[in-house]
């Protein structure tokens, strides 16, 4: 079929195109402007390696090999902040301590789509795998242009339990960042004083010495500093009003896309009953 032909063939069927354009973003627009928005809960955080002056020294592993100028992976004692926000531990934590669970059960329940789930006797309780799904797929963590500082973001239909819900995950991680580091210094320091006690040679023993007066060190910091993993740059805050989904964002994307979707779906449609009729 030649390119006039299809052009031809979409041109007479412009008000059958119109009405169905018209039809599908009214349908599709009353679906966005229904969908239930949620308060965006942020705050803006540092890495503790780039902000303290003896975390930097005594808390961080120094690589053998420098990362490439272009890694803005983080690292350190903060990539295990961002991984432990979004573990099963952090979402059994907000299970137990927040009504999340109840909100959701709720939400799951109501409406069309609850309607389906007992129709079909699917599950409508929320547990910790549910929490720990929306973690991973809601908490968007994102580093600020060329600085060292981090956005961390969390929407939530309920705009205080979003904000609690934020500090509580802030809080739990740097409390398991805090954790985990004080066990290791105090294995190592028992460690070494044990091998110190039974040890005979003079420049070994010196030499564990040194590596205990480090860690004792490390354990002071772990004691003196408010933060081992994120220093707060803003403390966590929600928005007043609603903004996710952007609808009207949304709905100019669909006044752009529907015309698009309608006139291919024309022109296969043409192309098809060309094909048939030949």
């Amino acid at each position: 079929m030649a390119l006039e032909a299809l052009i031809r063939g979409i041109w007479n069927w412009r008000w059958r195109l119109l009405l169905a354009a018209l039809l599908l973003y009214a349908s599709l627009a009353m679906l966005v402007w229904f969908w239930p928005r949620s308060f965006v809960a942020q705050m803006v955080l540092a890495p503790a390696e780039t902000t303290a002056m003896a975390t930097s020294t005594l808390l961080t592993p120094v690589p053998m090999l420098q990362p490439a100028l272009l890694d803005s992976r983080p690292g350190g004692n903060f990539g295990v902040y961002l991984g432990t926000l979004r573990s099963m531990e952090a979402a059994r934590m907000l299970a137990a301590q927040t009504p999340i669970l109840a909100q959701m059960t709720e939400r799951r329940g109501s409406g069309l789509p609850g309607q389906l789930r007992r129709l079909f006797d699917l599950r409508i309780a929320a547990d910790a795998d549910d929490v720990q799904n929306y973690l991973e797929n809601a908490l968007s963590p994102t580093q600020d242009g060329g600085t060292v500082s981090w956005t961390v973001e969390l929407p939530w239909y309920d705009r205080l339990l979003a904000l609690d819900m934020l500090e509580r995950l802030h809080r739990f991680g740097e409390a398991k960042v805090r954790a985990d580091l004080a066990n290791m210094a105090r294995r190592r320091i028992t460690l070494l004083q044990a091998s110190i006690a039974t040890e005979r040679d003079a420049f070994a023993r010196n030499t564990l010495y040194d590596l205990l007066a480090q860690h004792e060190r490390a354990a002071l910091v772990m004691l003196a500093d408010e933060a081992v993993a994120a220093r707060l740059v803003s403390a966590p805050m929600v928005e007043l009003r609603a903004s996710v989904p952007n609808r009207p964002l949304l709905l100019v994307l669909l006044a752009v896309v529907v015309p698009i979707f309608c006139m291919v779906v024309a022109a296969c449609l043409l192309l098809l009953l060309r094909a048939g009729g030949a």
